[in-house]
């Protein structure tokens, strides 16, 4: 059996196993952000207004590259 045929043969797991690892950079940027809030208000509790308006913009961000890599995926057909 050839590669070109296993590949043929796997095209949907293989988009899914695809997906699944370009969304892990996704999830490692909203654990930071979220680990800086944390450390930022522990330094700061003042703050704890202003640093929670600001995560939930940067978790917004970060989202958005989870949501352009399916979005790739559905506009090329994989």
């Amino acid at each position: 059996m050839e590669a070109t045929t296993v590949l043929a043969a796997m095209s949907g797991s293989i988009a899914t196993v695809g997906y699944g690892l370009a969304a892990i950079g996704p999830a490692i940027g909203i654990g930071l952000v979220v680990g800086k809030t944390i450390e930022g208000v522990a330094r700061q509790p003042e703050l704890a207004g202003r640093l929670q308006v600001l995560m939930w913009i940067g978790i917004a961000f970060t989202e958005a590259l989870a949501f352009i890599g399916i979005a790739t995926g559905f506009i090329f057909g994989f």
